[in-house]
């Protein structure tokens, strides 16, 4: 019993009975050491806010320290691109499943949201949008897709009256705190159950260099957004650059690597220190020619003098370490730690494959929540609703969006694996097709005409008979 407690209980011993008793109690109920408040523990910080309100007011700063990380530090640069690449690779792409004059229509029109029409500035097809939208959900945590509505009697080349156009967050107008009985925070404002009902938007990037106009803001309303993010927390509706969890260890990485780059070019460095007997004279110009000493260079040096070559500093444990810190940002990134550095010294097909295995089930995830789930969807939503303006009312038709292709690691031991789960009946081959980011509408009709013009140039294509086994030693060709 500590001073205190032994004081109280002197002068009112109920109340020093209640103390003890709940200190009891206490130290009965606390069975988890990580919420034990002492010199373990000193440092740690946990909050206990909201989703949005962990990152309110450090958005913008772990987003501006992320984008430079990616501009100057290698390794989170390849960690984007690793993500990126993996994610949206070629592209996600959209084929249609309709019959009759609707599944024409639609092709008519398809081109407008695969081509570069559909862009606001007139650069980037589809499949560019969606690396650009992955990467600066990367890098900035999320990002947002305004849909412009277009006059066709002005734009003539638009076969629909709309564009879209990729948004940094920055130009969220940070000032409005409300709109009516809506509350604003950080530009964008939520209605009375809690989502999003719009979204308050600067005319002009506040970072550039030069503003063609003052800044203003305007209310645009989330039918006309996409706003995409990953979603870690229930009622999340803000994003975090991915860096985050591991931009204090890159950080420190970085700064590891300069230091020992610098110790390097000291230890290349080779530097003589005369000494000098009592006594000697020294000559103008002693030393002169150490300067540029060079294999099989011969150098006088006057009487008295004796040079020493100093020993410069070595570069011990460099690869470990880096290797180490490595493994644990690849491991916050969720891309395997060959991917990430590069490094292929101590990879065979099984650690490669179990690796790979891991790091697919991640990427199929955000392919289906992020790229599939909000961007490709909402774009489905705006070719819908371009359609219908269009005097395209009532088309029925389904949009199905092909990931990239996956890249194998051993096709010859992937692909029969493929083939005969197909066969088995375990799994189908158009899912299996999609799996590996190919059509099988497409793949259909391509086999289609291949089998045509084979037909109509009196081509006859035999299919390659299956390889019998090999018949063992001591077996016969029936088997044993």
């Amino acid at each position: 019993m500590n001073p205190l407690d032994s004081m109280i209980g002197f002068f009112n011993p109920t109340a020093g009975l209640r103390r003890a008793r709940a200190r009891a109690q206490t130290k009965t109920l606390m069975n988890y050491d990580a919420a034990s408040r002492g010199r373990r523990t000193y440092g740690w910080k946990a909050p206990g806010s909201s989703a949005d309100a962990a990152a309110y007011g450090a958005r913008v700063r772990l987003r501006n320290m992320s984008r430079d990380f990616v501009r100057n530090r290698a390794y989170a640069a390849r960690g984007r691109d690793v993500i990126v690449a993996n994610v949206v690779g070629e592209g996600i792409t959209p084929s249609i499943r309709a019959e009759g004059n609707a599944k024409a229509t639609v092709a008519d029109f398809l081109p407008h949201l695969t081509s570069t029409d559909i862009d606001a500035l007139g650069e980037y097809d589809l499949s560019e949008m969606q690396g650009i939208v992955m990467s600066t959900v990367f890098t900035d945590g999320e990002v947002l897709v305004r849909r412009r509505m277009r006059n066709t009697r002005f734009s003539r080349n638009l076969r629909l009256p709309y564009q879209v156009e990729l948004l940094e967050v920055d130009l969220l107008d940070h000032t409005i705190q409300s709109w009516g009985d809506n509350l604003v925070i950080e530009g964008v404002e939520y209605g009375p159950t809690g989502a999003i009902e719009a979204y308050h938007l600067y005319n002009e990037h506040p970072g550039a260099v030069l503003n063609r106009k003052a800044l203003t803001s305007t209310r645009v309303h989330w039918s006309d957004v996409i706003h995409i993010r990953r979603f870690d927390r229930p009622g999340q509706l803000r994003g975090v650059p991915w860096l985050a969890p591991v931009m204090m260890t890159l950080g420190e990485l970085s700064d590891y690597q300069e230091a020992q780059i610098l110790k390097q070019r000291m230890a290349a460095l080779m530097a003589v220190i005369i000494e000098w007997d009592d006594g000697a004279a020294r000559p103008s110009g002693a030393g002169q020619g150490l300067e540029e000493l060079a294999p099989g260079a011969v150098v006088d040096l006057p009487v008295g003098a004796k040079p020493h070559f100093t020993e410069p500093p070595t570069v011990d444990g460099y690869d470990d370490f880096m290797r180490r810190g490595l493994a644990t940002v690849a491991v916050g990134l969720g891309v395997t730690y060959e991917s990430l550095a590069g490094d292929l010294r101590s990879v065979n097909f099984s650690s490669g494959r179990m690796g790979r295995m891991e790091m697919d089930r991640l990427v199929r995830m955000w392919q289906r929540n992020l790229m599939i789930g909000q961007f490709c969807l909402g774009m489905e939503r705006w070719f819908r609703e371009g359609l219908a303006l269009a005097g395209h009312r009532g088309l029925r038709f389904e949009m199905d969006w092909t990931p990239p292709r996956r890249i194998l690691v051993d096709p010859t031991k992937e692909i029969p694996a493929m083939i005969e789960e197909i066969d088995a009946g375990l799994n189908s081959r158009q899912r299996t097709q999609r799996e590996l980011g190919r059509d099988p509408d497409t793949i259909r009709q391509e086999r289609e005409q291949d089998a045509k013009a084979d037909k109509d140039a009196g081509v006859t294509i035999t299919p390659k008979a299956k390889a019998a086994p090999a018949i063992k030693e001591g077996e016969t060709d029936e088997g044993e």
